[in-house]
């Protein structure tokens, strides 16, 4: 009697395309935003290489490489491959200044040995007026020294601020010099660039 509804089959939804994101949106984008763990992990490094004999050897060879540069730069003064105790113009200024300089303390170690010689022989006379004016010699020495590296820096704190400045640090250069003063010539590291009397400008 009624008249059944021809019932429709609803029709099955299109799938919706597939967004292509490695092709650029309007200019802005270019490829998919990459997940959080996927950028950890590419930037993770292992602490423990995977060849822990070549990395270990890779590195000696890299140490003793960077060694061998220094040794050379301590020979010929090239400050690009100095150690860092030994860079910079300020440093450079230091030991030339030393160096062109007669310092005591160059002697001292020869002094000090030649005394504590003459000491030993001394002491097997058992004459304690003798024994006491050798020990007052070398105590003597000592001063006079020190004395000689008191004046040499005074001069060299002088020269320093008027070549960089009054706000130079002062106080590691200080040390700087008067442990280059009371080394042996020939035996400073690095070597001296100058002859004595040959102050920088």
């Amino acid at each position: 009697m009624f008249s059944k509804k021809t019932r429709q089959e609803p029709q099955a939804a299109e799938p919706a395309p597939e967004l292509d994101h490695s092709a650029p949106v309007n200019g802005k984008k270019t490829g998919p935003t990459p997940k959080r763990r996927d950028r950890e992990a590419a930037n993770r490094v292992p602490l423990v290489p995977g060849d822990r004999k070549a990395a270990a050897r890779a590195e000696r060879a890299a140490m003793r490489a960077q060694r061998d540069l220094e040794y050379k730069a301590l020979q010929t003064g090239d400050e690009r491959n100095l150690p860092p105790r030994d860079k910079g113009p300020e440093r450079r200024f230091v030991r030339d200044f030393v160096d062109a300089r007669w310092n005591l303390g160059e002697l001292f170690l020869f002094v000090a040995l030649a005394m504590m010689v003459i000491i030993m022989v001394v002491g097997n006379t058992a004459n304690p007026q003798l024994i006491a004016f050798t020990t007052l010699a070398l105590y003597a020495v000592v001063l006079v020294t020190i004395l000689d590296g008191f004046l040499m820096w005074r001069r060299l704190k002088k020269a320093l601020k008027a070549k960089f400045g009054e706000n130079i640090t002062l106080k590691p250069l200080r040390w700087y010099a008067v442990a280059r003063a009371f080394q042996i010539r020939r035996a400073r590291l690095p070597k001296p660039m100058v002859r004595h009397g040959e102050y920088p400008s």
